[in-house]
């Protein structure tokens, strides 16, 4: 038996990675996690008047696709960012408020603070969020507006009456080579995409495959799965269609196809280091191949997939 094994690490920072944020709103439960989801270096915005505000050192700040829950530390004491998980508890029955998410990191609403009042975290002149009854909506044309991008970096502004603008990160006030300073979380916007590998040659036209299998990191609400294509020659016209699926037949030299010999299917491995098994008779006989491997990521995801490297095993 022998393996084929190729070090990829794939991220949202891979060039050949293409993520594309979702439309769909996920909505979830108004609760407080068991610990923060925000960077433990990147952590902190400014305010000219009152200096940093620390969304990391209470331990309970949590970026979901429904909103933020919990609060942050400044010099004017705490910033409660949902009414239900503020310093005091919940206390949504005599003031309710909340910073939303749209789910694909457009954020609204309101945060609170006892010293200086509402944080607004997007707007324009004529007022900030307005609420629908289910949540807080940006006004239209807002001139500042707080969002979380594809990285889980926040950016933009947030304003209040008497202390002015909060940044979120040192790239809205063209300071990073002064002092770098940005928030960060592990979610960012729902996202998928996939990345093709080089062609690799078996060195035998009588190649059994047997498997596929993955290494590296799949955190709670992320998937990874693959598409496999084999062909006699390696100047085959890779990501074709499949003529036909019928077993061991040339007609589908090059296409990306799943377990049942189409292009509709995936292998699937239950997680890093399990193997899939490969249906032999798409794939037996050929000696070259590529695969394509697909990542997912939901809303609610605790992080990013990474894949440190792929191994397809097969034998002569």
């Amino acid at each position: 038996m022998r393996n084929i094994f190729k070090n990829m690490k794939i991220s949202e920072t891979a060039l050949t990675m293409l993520f594309i944020a979702a439309a769909a709103v996920v909505l979830l439960s108004n609760k407080a996690l068991a610990a923060t989801n925000i960077d433990s270096t990147n952590h902190w915005a400014w305010n000219d008047n009152i200096g940093w505000t620390d969304f990391y050192s209470t331990g309970n700040v949590n970026v979901q696709g429904a909103g933020l829950t919990g609060y942050a530390s400044s010099s004017v004491g705490y910033v409660a960012l949902d009414c239900n998980t503020s310093p005091n508890g919940n206390i949504c029955s005599s003031s309710s408020f909340q910073v939303t998410n749209d789910g694909n990191g457009n954020l609204a609403g309101w945060a609170w603070n006892d010293n200086i009042g509402w944080i607004s975290f997007c707007g324009n002149a004529s007022g900030g969020s307005t609420w629908t009854g289910s949540t807080w909506v940006c006004p239209s044309s807002p001139t500042y507006e707080v969002t979380v991008d594809g990285y889980g970096n926040f950016q933009g502004w947030a304003w209040n009456d008497n202390v002015g603008w909060f940044s979120f990160n040192c790239d809205n006030t063209n300071t990073c080579g002064t002092v770098s300073y940005f928030v960060k979380s592990i979610w960012s916007p729902t996202a998928s995409g996939w990345l093709e590998s080089s062609t690799f040659d078996t060195g035998s036209t009588q190649t059994t495959y047997n498997s596929i299998m993955w290494q590296g990191t799949q955190p709670t609400g992320t998937s990874v799965k693959f598409q496999l294509a084999t062909a006699t020659s390696s100047g085959a016209v890779w990501g074709a269609a499949c003529a036909s699926n019928a077993c061991n037949s040339s007609a589908c030299d090059g296409a990306f196809i799943g377990p049942d010999g189409t292009s509709n299917s995936y292998y699937t491995p239950t997680g890093p280091g399990i193997p899939a098994p490969i249906t032999a008779c798409y794939a037996n006989g050929k000696e070259f191949y590529r695969y394509k491997v697909y990542l997912t990521k939901n809303a609610n995801a605790t992080g990013t997939p990474s894949i440190t490297g792929v191994v397809v095993n097969w034998s002569p």
